[in-house]
């Protein structure tokens, strides 16, 4: 199993672009099935994740045709609903997490799928229910094989409907968008995740003949049609990815540009990481960050503590507070950092602990982070990926600690970040992989 060897400490210096973004290509790949026509994505990140989905997807039929080093074109007229029945596509699909998404695309053209347990992190609980409430209001059936451990699904005829989802998911959004547009009639979906990556998704979908509207709000209305056409989507690049490069200028001291980050899409992103203290400036679509051998964490206006809390659109991301976290034990000050979402998420800290770093684990979901500023310096250590956040997190901390740190189980950080050792040394950084 590979590592990263580290050696930390080191000032970096550069430009860098963020890669395509991994939520949103995982959506758009699944959403190539709802048609017989080609369809050309571009900007597809080339990480762990995605080329499993692709390779399932070839697997399963689909003609795969790769036509730059990010761009593909998928034919999916030939595909063969059978494969699903095997047990090849059991145990890729149960290892991939966003293989959940085919199921919403196959149900409406070939009105079954079956969906094993899914992979991914394990970063605790992530219920599918509303996937399932969804589904099953447009008109499918669920039926659990014991033996198996998997979900066999059918759907004889889809018919739109009205649905208050239970919470804003966003792949549980996109699942019933998917499975919706090829349903009879109109579907209204109340409580919809309405985050830049539904956004793009319904604007592919719109591309290629569907009838959505109330795009990048909560109420989205779908009006059912008979077939969808090939056409060509290009993804947005990753926040996640621009938000852990500005982490890494921070906590190195850095001065990095971030290269066009289609800054209108990245919310509250930017701004959450200036109530840390970090300067930065939007110069025309690019992000530039200033070498800063401190940062300041703001208060409250009535003086209390800082909480910077994961929230749905447009509210933080849960998928940056692992970076945030690292970043905040070299601010000047204290942070309360409150993950709702997921309940192993933080356990992480044990290892930025080991490391000197000051927090106090309140809960499974919150850490209170206790800045010291520039008399803090992090330890170099061993240590382990436990999931792709955590994992680029303690990257982080590795760039910023005095000495030699590595990084083991680094498969789960190539699941999301594309040749990260690469781009890294093309800054200046001092990473191996072995």
């Amino acid at each position: 199993m590979a590592s990263f060897v580290i050696e930390g400490g080191r000032r970096l210096h550069g430009e860098i672009e963020p890669q395509g973004a991994k939520n949103e290509a995982l959506q758009i790949i699944c959403a190539t099935l709802l048609t017989d026509q080609k369809v050309t994505v571009e900007n597809i990140p080339d990480i762990a994740d995605i080329n499993n989905l692709i390779d399932l997807l070839c697997c399963m039929g689909v003609g795969v045709r790769k036509l730059s080093a990010n761009a593909y074109e998928f034919d999916p007229s030939s595909l063969n609903i059978d494969y699903i029945d095997t047990k090849e596509y059991y145990t890729k699909s149960a290892a991939l997490r966003g293989s959940v998404m085919l199921v919403g695309p196959m149900l409406a053209r070939y009105h079954r799928a079956i969906m094993p347990k899914p992979g991914g992190d394990k970063i605790g609980r992530r219920r599918l229910d509303t996937h399932f409430l969804g589904i099953q209001k447009l008109g499918a059936t669920f039926e659990y094989d014991t033996q198996k451990q998997l979900y066999n699904i059918k759907a004889d005829k889809l018919a739109g409907t009205y649905m208050l989802l239970d919470e804003a998911s966003v792949t549980g959004t996109a699942n019933i968008i998917m499975t919706a547009v090829l349903a009879k009639g109109t579907t209204t979906i109340y409580n919809a995740a309405c985050e830049p990556y539904i956004q793009q998704l319904c604007k592919m979908l719109n591309s290629m003949g569907a009838k959505i509207s109330g795009v990048a709000s909560n109420l989205l209305t779908i009006e059912g049609v008979d077939t969808l056409h090939g056409c060509t989507h290009r993804i947005l690049p990753d926040m996640i990815e621009v938000g852990s490069f500005i982490g890494i200028a921070a906590m190195t001291a850095s001065e990095l540009t971030i290269k066009n980050v289609s800054y209108a899409n990245l919310g509250i992103i930017p701004d959450a990481f200036r109530r840390l203290g970090i300067k930065m400036e939007q110069r025309n679509d690019d992000i530039y960050i200033p070498a800063q051998a401190t940062y300041k964490i703001e208060s409250f206006l009535d003086g209390s503590i800082m909480t910077i809390a994961d929230a749905p659109w447009p509210g933080l991301t849960p998928d940056l507070l692992s970076v945030m976290l690292v970043v905040a034990t070299k601010a000047k000050g204290s942070v309360l950092i409150h993950q709702k979402m997921f309940e192993s998420r933080l356990f992480f800290v044990d290892t930025l602990i080991d490391m000197g770093a000051k927090i106090i684990l309140c809960d499974p979901h919150r850490a209170t982070v206790i800045g010291l500023g520039e008399q803090f310096y992090l330890r170099a250590a061993r240590m382990t990926s436990p999931d792709i956040r955590a994992g680029i997190a303690l990257l982080i901390a590795a760039l910023a600690a005095d000495g030699k740190s590595t990084i083991d189980n680094i498969g789960q950080i190539d699941r999301g970040y594309e040749r990260i050792d690469e781009r890294l040394r093309m800054l200046g950084a001092k990473i191996e992989r072995v």
